[in-house]
Parts: C-alpha cells; structure tokens; sequence
C-alpha cells in the first residue's frame, strides 16, 4: 500500500505541475494581452521577485498535485460506500487545495474570495465527479451486456 500511495503522489506531483503551467498558459492567453503571467502579482512581491515566486508556485503545484494522487486511493477502498468515498475525498483535496491557493494568491484574500473560488472548486469537483460515475456505470452496463451476450451464446449442457 506505501508504494503504492508513494507511486501516486509522484504521478500527481508530476501531473499537478504540467497542469499549474498549462492554467498559466491559458490565463496568459486570456488575459495577459500578448504578455506571459506565470504568477501573480501579489506572490512575486510577497516573494521577493518574480522567479522566486514561479519556483514557489511550482512547489506548492507538486505539493497540491502529490496531494490529489495519493487522495485517489480512497477510490480503491471498496468496503467504503461511494458515498463516504466521495466526502472523504472531497475533504481532504479541499485540506490539500485551499491553504495552497490561498497561499499562492490564486484566490483574493477576502472572505467573499475564498467564498468564490471554494465555490467554483465544489462545481468544477462535482462535475468532474458526476462525469465519473456516468462513465462507471456505462462500463458496468456494457459488461453486463457482455456478460448477458456471452451467457445466452453459452450451449446447455
């Protein structure tokens, strides 16, 4: 199980970077007419320069990234209901997520801001949820289908 978990949190470190740079990209795009915004400007000033604050960011995306994959074996734990899986992950990426966007100014630093974005990161989490379960319940139903098929094809002895 520790390699395992240890295996995970290395794959989401790797992953929570690649998608921390690709949100710069994107807001770059966005709204950075025609400049590159690799941070805030509040990081970089709390930071001291601007480099500082890009090797933070890119800290804390590992950090948050290894968080999310070691989180993903709560799905593995089949005694649990889906349910309870889901509070608990939910809890705990949320443990894992908001210090960290608090902390790198990725939210305004005012009780109506973390309101803001603690919202749009439960939205962006059931959708992503919901797109889950719809996609588990067709692989059960085609391999139900499968089996059913695979059934009646089956000769009576």
């Amino acid at each position: 199980m520790k390699k395992k978990l240890l295996s995970r949190a290395a794959a989401g470190a790797l992953a929570g970077l690649a998608i921390s740079y690709a949100i710069t990209i994107l807001l770059s795009l966005g709204w950075g007419g025609g400049s590159y915004l690799p941070c805030r400007p509040e990081l970089a000033a709390l930071a001291g320069s601007e480099s500082r604050a890009v090797a933070l960011q890119a800290l804390f995306a590992l950090l948050v990234g290894a968080g999310f994959g070691a989180c993903s074996l709560i799905w593995q734990i089949d005694r649990w209901s889906l349910a309870r899986q889901t509070g608990v992950y939910f809890f705990l990426i949320s443990l894992v997520m908001l210090p960290a966007a608090y902390g790198m100014y990725w939210m305004e630093h005012s009780l109506a801001g973390f309101a803001q974005y603690f919202g749009l990161f439960a939205l962006f989490f059931l959708l992503f949820w919901g797109a889950g379960v719809l996609a588990g319940r067709r692989s059960v139903h085609k391999l139900n289908d499968a089996l059913a098929a695979a059934q009646r094809r089956r000769p009576e002895g």
